[in-house]
């Protein structure tokens, strides 16, 4: 590959075989190189092909100013969520997560501590990624010698979760706060108490998960076909209270998100809502 452009003495701009710009790192790469020279490929530790230009930018900007320690420890941490979630993690999590800890490593040094207003339920709706992030306060402490509380654990857990979901920040957030609305719903239409150690809860959260993505897309389920009309039918005789309780749900959601459930989504919700109290 050769250097179309050096960003600082880690980074650099380089040309692959298919004429693309690849965004290429590794301690030292650049060091006594010019533009139109060949990189040393037993220096590279991380190249980025990023599909959107506004991505490239954000990231040739962060890169200039953020000290390559602060990628490495991002990608030390994607790494161990690539290994402990089994799911697919978008490159843009490079770009979020180390100017995140960048950032928040900034404030501590200031005393600025921020409150994560949504810990309890990432805690709860998230736990594999919460986990990571307090693994990612351990390793920070390890690296920078800066301890962080919970909140900071939090944080991160909605930048991993963002990567999951092809989703920025802040509508990992608003997905978060709709969960918990939802389950307020039927903890309120019930007077139940969840087991959030049970795998009904687990899949509930995780199909609200997607759920929210959607109302906040507007994107349409598909179309209910003659076979699954056919098990709603079933699921309106034999789980009314459940049934009831996603009509409102529906409800809600129509007022509050001007989205409209389609009889698709009616019957997954009713399935979720009908094993959660079938539990009780």
């Amino acid at each position: 590959m050769l250097i179309k452009k050096i960003l600082n003495n880690n980074v650099v701009i380089t040309i692959n075989d298919d004429h693309e710009e690849i965004i290429v790192m590794g301690k030292g790469i650049a060091y006594g190189k010019r533009n139109g020279d060949l990189i040393d490929i037993s220096k590279v530790n991380k190249t980025f092909e990023l599909s959107l230009k506004d991505e490239q930018k954000k990231m040739l900007n962060m890169l200039k100013d953020i000290p390559i320690e602060y990628m490495d420890t991002s990608d030390q941490i994607i790494q161990k969520a690539k290994k402990e979630l089994k799911v697919g993690i978008d490159d843009s999590l490079y770009i979020t997560l180390t100017d995140h800890i960048h950032t928040s490593i900034e404030r501590y040094k200031e005393g600025v501590i921020l409150k994560n207003q949504l810990l309890m339920e990432i805690k709860s709706f998230y736990r594999k990624e919460f986990e990571l992030g307090m693994w990612a306060l351990t390793l920070i402490k390890a690296k920078y010698g800066i301890s962080m509380d919970e909140n900071e654990a939090g944080f991160i857990a909605l930048h991993i979760v963002c990567s999951e979901t092809d989703n920025a920040i802040e509508n990992a957030y608003e997905i978060t706060a709709f969960i918990k609305e939802i389950l307020e719903i039927v903890k309120n239409y019930f007077h139940i108490e969840f087991d959030e150690e049970s795998l009904s809860y687990y899949r509930f959260v995780t199909h609200l998960k997607y759920f929210g993505l959607r109302c906040f897309n507007h994107m349409k389920h598909n179309q209910i076909d003659s076979l699954n009309n056919d098990i709603l039918e079933i699921m309106k005789e034999k789980y009314v209270d459940a049934y009831l309780c996603v009509l409102e749900i529906k409800k809600y959601v129509k007022q509050k998100y001007d989205y409209i459930l389609e009889d698709e989504e009616i019957l997954f919700l009713t399935i979720h809502v009908a094993k959660i109290i079938l539990k009780k």
